[in-house]
């Protein structure tokens, strides 16, 4: 591995994603991108009797699928790594329990995917490990009445609000064997403009992931055109109009490249009632493993940037009146025969 500029890393060793699963929710499974998940659910609660149990069972699902499709065994992986959006990141942890692997539990908030992934391949790469399982999952239900209100409520949310994806996703990452590779990653800074608003989280992140892909193409010394898509985690409709507005402010090329955001991807907004698009953890995983990477085996997609974006925020936080501090997280995935 090597350091690239200020906050990159290049993996020469190219580890390579050797599986992918996701699992979702009724609501993802009836959205644009249903033919590309795993596992649907046709209802929120999975056989559970609550909320939070049925995410952890999304997060078992997606690990053990994973592992399955990549032909491997809780035995064959040295490390798990993931978190979720839960106070003490008790879905993934949870989950972790039932799986049983040596683990790693991060916190990036919705940029958990690529967080899990820069760190899983960075280990692989260095000879750390021959297989690194890297996941997150975020649900409906739980995040709603953690950051927000209870769904029982029933409250009226105002247009920038972004609904958070019932969904887990994983992957399976090896030192070698067939599958897209992963080629580079830049770690994020916090990034805090003084938003305070919990119902409008694109705004407060946009500017994190223009930072951190405005940073990736310094440190590599690339032009966006090098990637066939650049994609961020959940910046929905209002974050990702803004993130347009900063790409053009900093005269930053993006129109070199295609450009989108996983949380216009996930839901059809107007049929679905979405408001402003997808959030949560779940969103930017179950897109990427389910839909882009499949695009990218296929090899309608060469080069991709996926971006992740979370805000740090916490109850407590807020409760305080505390601004959004919030932060991206960015991993260049290429086809493995390329």
């Amino acid at each position: 591995m090597m350091l690239k500029g200020h906050q990159s890393w290049t993996f020469e060793n190219r580890p390579v994603i050797l599986s992918t699963a996701t699992v979702v929710g009724p609501e993802e499974g009836q959205g644009p991108l249903q033919n590309d998940f795993d596992v649907v659910h046709s209802d929120l609660w999975m056989g559970q009797d609550s909320w939070e149990k049925a995410e952890k069972k999304m997060m078992e699902e997606a690990g053990q699928l994973a592992m399955k499709k990549a032909n491997l065994q809780a035995g064959d992986i040295q490390f798990h790594i993931g978190g979720d959006l839960m106070n003490q990141i008790i879905s993934t942890s949870f989950a972790a329990r039932t799986l049983a692997i040596p683990y790693l539990g991060i916190f990036g908030a919705c940029s958990t995917s690529m967080e899990g992934l820069a760190i899983g391949s960075m280990i692989v790469n260095s000879g750390g490990a021959k297989h690194v399982l890297s996941g997150t999952c975020s649900h409906n239900c739980t995040v709603e009445k953690q950051f927000r209100y209870p769904t029982e409520y029933g409250s009226q949310k105002p247009p920038t609000a972004q609904t958070t994806a019932t969904g887990a996703g994983a992957c399976v990452i090896g030192k070698q064997g067939v599958g897209p590779v992963v080629t580079s990653a830049t770690i994020g800074k916090v990034v805090d403009m003084g938003l305070t608003d919990p119902f409008n989280m694109g705004a407060a992140m946009a500017p994190a992931a223009v930072d951190t892909i405005q940073a990736h193409f310094r440190d590599l010394k690339r032009e966006p055109g090098y990637y066939d898509l650049i994609v961020t985690g959940d910046l929905a409709a209002v974050g990702f109009d803004i993130a347009n507005e900063l790409f053009h402010k900093h005269h930053f090329p993006i129109n070199q490249t295609k450009y989108m955001d996983c949380g216009l991807l996930l839901y059809d907004r107007e049929k679905q009632g979405m408001q402003a698009g997808a959030s949560g953890c779940g969103c930017s995983a179950v897109v990427t493993y389910g839909s882009l990477l499949k695009k990218v085996r296929s090899g309608e997609l060469k080069r991709i940037l996926v971006v992740a974006t979370g805000a740090l925020l916490s109850p407590l936080s807020y409760q305080q009146n505390e601004s959004i501090p919030c932060i991206a997280h960015a991993v260049a995935i290429e086809n493995g025969g390329n």
